[in-house]
C-alpha cells in the first residue's frame, strides 16, 4: 500500500511549531506565578490583526496534515476532533512553557486562536476529502509518481517554506557554517574559557570576511544550482518527460514567487523584487532551459545530479559572507514581528539541503533505473 506523506509532514511541522513557540531557548526563569495562570487572565482590549492571522494560520497546516493522516485510516472516525484536540493540547503546553521565557508572553487568546486554526485546517482537509479532492490527488499522484515519492514529496512541499527565511543569496538554503562556528565558539568559551576557544577554532574552517562578497558569477552559479536542485528532485519521481517539464517550470515559478514574498515581508512590498538583478535573472532563465533540456534523464542520473549540485552549492554558500544589510534583515525576523515565523522558516532553510541529500542517498539504492 502506498504510504502517505501526511504523517512525516505533520511530525515535521509539529516539531517546527514547538521550536517557534519556545525560541530562543535562553534565560528560563520562574516568575513566581502559576504556569497556567494565563488561562484565567482577561482577554486584551486591543487586538492586532497580524497576531490574530499568524496564530490561526500557523496551526491550520498542523490540523490539515493530521486530518489527512487520519483520513488515510478508514477505522478513524474523528478526522476533525483528533486534530482539534491535538492542536489545543500542543498549544496549551507551548503557552505554558512561554511563561518561563523572558521574550515570550503566555496568552489565552493565542491558545484559543491556535486551536481555532487547527480546527479550520482539519475542517478544510475533511471538506476537500468529502468533495473528492483526496481521491483525485491519489489518481494524479499515481499517474505522475507511481508508487514512489513520499520522501521526495515531503522535500518538494517544504522547499517553498525553506525559502521564506531571508537568505544572503536568493535560493541559498543551507548556509550554516558561520552561525555554527559562532555557536560552537560560545559553547566552548563557556566550558573552557578563551584559551580553549582559540585552540578549538584553529581546527575549524573560517568563513570569509564580510567584505569578501561573492562575484556576480558566483551568485549566478548559486542561484542556478539552488533552482535546479528541486527540479532534479522532482525528476527522481516524476516519470513522464512532459510532466517533468511542467514540474520544473512550476517549481521555478514557485521559488521566485516565494522569494519575492519573503523580500516583501522583510523590506516592504515596494522592494519585493529588488533581489532580481541581472545575475539572478540570468540564472533563473538558465535553470528553466537546463531543466527542460534534461527532462529525459534517467532516475539515477537525476539523483546523482542532486548530490553533485548540493555539494557544489553548499560549498560555495558556506564560504560566502553575510552582508550588513542581510544581518539587519535577520534581526527584524528574529527579534521583531516575525519571531513566530523564525523557527518555522529558519530551521527549514538550514536543514533542507542536508535532508535532501539524506533522502536521495537512502533511496538511491532502492530504485531501479527507468
Amino acid at each position: 500500500m502506498r504510504k502517505s506523506a501526511a504523517w512525516p509532514l505533520f511530525w515535521m511541522y509539529a516539531g517546527l511549531v514547538i521550536y517557534a513557540s519556545i525560541y530562543p531557548f535562553a534565560h528560563w526563569r520562574d516568575q513566581g506565578i502559576s504556569t497556567w495562570s494565563f488561562l484565567t487572565a482577561p482577554l486584551p482590549r486591543y487586538w492586532s490583526g497580524f497576531d490574530v492571522a499568524i496564530n490561526v494560520i500557523g496551526y491550520a497546516p498542523l490540523g490539515a496534515l493530521l486530518a489527512l493522516a487520519v483520513l488515510r485510516n478508514p477505522r478513524n472516525k474523528y478526522p476533525i476532533l483528533i486534530p482539534l484536540l491535538a492542536g489545543a493540547v500542543l498549544s496549551l503546553v507551548m503557552e505554558g512553557l512561554q511563561s518561563y521565557l523572558p521574550q515570550r508572553v503566555a496568552s489565552k487568546e493565542d491558545w484559543i486562536l491556535n486551536t481555532v486554526g487547527a480546527a479550520l485546517g482539519a475542517g478544510t482537509a475533511v471538506t476537500l476529502e468529502r468533495l473528492g479532492g483526496l481521491a483525485r490527488w491519489d489518481r494524479v499522484r499515481s499517474r505522475w509518481l507511481g508508487d514512489y515519492g513520499r520522501g521526495y514529496l515531503v522535500l518538494l512541499a517544504t522547499w517553498p517554506f525553506a525559502l521564506l527565511f531571508p537568505a544572503s543569496i536568493p535560493f541559498g538554503v543551507g548556509q550554516v557554517l558561520a552561525r555554527s562556528i559562532a555557536a560552537m565558539e560560545e559553547m566552548v568559551e563557556e566550558l573552557g574559557g578563551p584559551e580553549a576557544t582559540t585552540i578549538w577554532l584553529a581546527w575549524l574552517p573560517a568563513p570569509n570576511a564580510v567584505g569578501d562578497a561573492l562575484s556576480p558569477s558566483g551568485v549566478y552559479l548559486c542561484v542556478l544550482l539552488g533552482l535546479l536542485i528541486p527540479c532534479f528532485l522532482a525528476f527522481c519521481v516524476v516519470k513522464n518527460p512532459l510532466h517533468r517539464a511542467i514540474a520544473a517550470v512550476g517549481l521555478v515559478l514557485l521559488g521566485v514567487g516565494t522569494t519575492g514574498f519573503s523580500s516583501a515581508l522583510s523590506w516592504g512590498p515596494a522592494h519585493a523584487w529588488a533581489w532580481l538583478d541581472v545575475p539572478v535573472r540570468s540564472a533563473v532563465v538558465t535553470a528553466v532551459l537546463l531543466a527542460l533540456v534534461l527532462v529525459w534523464l534517467p532516475v539515477r542520473a537525476s539523483a546523482a545530479l542532486v548530490l553533485l549540485a548540493l555539494g557544489v552549492d553548499l560549498s560555495i554558500l558556506n564560504q560566502a559572507p553575510e552582508s550588513p544589510y542581510f544581518s539587519q534583515t535577520l534581526q527584524s525576523w528574529e527579534q521583531g514581528r516575525f519571531i513566530r515565523f523564525n523557527g518555522l522558516a529558519q530551521w527549514l532553510g538550514w536543514i533542507w539541503p542536508y535532508a535532501a541529500a539524506l533522502v536521495v542517498l537512502t533511496q538511491f539504492g532502492r530504485r531501479t533505473d527507468r
